[in-house]
């Protein structure tokens, strides 16, 4: 498995895996399959500042991706960013996403403008519950019934960690 920067390449793969969750799971609360021309504005939002896009190439194809984006949209919160990997379907159980979680906790760890990292995971979804307890984040509650996906409600859960430890003294 290699992991890599996303490129211009990589985006009718990257909408791939992403809709085929959006038809069919629970990862993202979307509804609608996103279009080529919206997935490129995202990819261009990506590898600028601290929100870095990884692909990870499986076999000669790209098995899934992990990105940071901006946790919201305000300025005192931009040492902060949200999570997100997707593997595509075929290729979950093959530790896809414990190599993107890897890379990318590495990549927050050495960059200092990113301070801590914020996850949104949707009720249902254990194996990203999973991952991230393995990884050390911590949970920090759940908002229930806020999304509706598949004629039900769904629960969201925020899972959080430091991008690295602080030193001693220091205030994290």
């Amino acid at each position: 498995m290699q992991i890599r920067r996303a490129e211009q390449r990589d985006l009718t793969a990257l909408l791939e895996i992403y809709n085929a969750e959006v038809l069919h799971g629970v990862a993202t609360l979307d509804l609608t399959p996103r279009t080529e021309a919206e997935w490129q504005i995202w990819l261009d939002s990506h590898n600028k500042g601290n929100h870095p896009l990884f692909v990870a190439e499986l076999d000669g194809h790209v098995a899934g991706y992990a990105s940071f984006s901006p946790f919201r949209d305000k300025e005192a919160y931009a040492s902060t960013v949200e999570l997100s990997i997707y593997v595509a379907q075929n290729d979950r159980k093959k530790g896809v996403a414990t190599a993107l979680m890897r890379h990318m906790l590495a990549e927050a760890a050495r960059d200092p403008r990113t301070h801590s990292i914020v996850s949104v995971i949707t009720a249902g979804n254990e194996a990203s519950q999973q991952l991230h307890k393995v990884f050390g984040f911590s949970y920090c509650g759940k908002i229930p019934a806020v999304g509706k996906k598949f004629d039900r409600f769904l629960d969201i859960a925020y899972y959080w960690k430091l991008a690295r430890q602080p030193e001693s003294g220091e205030e994290s």
